[in-house]
């Protein structure tokens, strides 16, 4: 899961920067147990560095990160796989 092609949304294009990106890809990619097809990014801002949330429904999995970010961002993100592609998207954009 999560080893085909990937694509992100216009809101996230335009508004989450690509470095934020990599790193959410990343922490997919680097998940050590089975994956769910929905992962949950929430992004947030702690003491001037970028918090990210990392979790999923089943099997159940969370996980925080603080990152060095000149301009940390707010937002719910999730990504989906549908076998054939994984979309990265804005939680208002679903």
């Amino acid at each position: 899961m999560f080893d085909n092609q990937k694509y992100i949304t216009k809101g996230i294009s335009q508004q989450i920067s690509i470095y934020l990106q990599i790193i959410m890809w990343n922490l997919i990619n680097e998940l050590e147990i089975e994956k769910d097809y929905l992962q949950v990014f929430e992004l947030s801002a702690e003491n001037g560095m970028q918090k990210i949330t990392h979790s999923q429904e089943m099997p159940p999995y969370e996980k925080s990160h603080l990152i060095k970010c000149e301009e940390p961002v707010t937002a719910k993100i999730f990504v989906i796989d549908d076998e054939t592609h994984s979309t990265m998207l804005l939680a208002e954009e679903y």
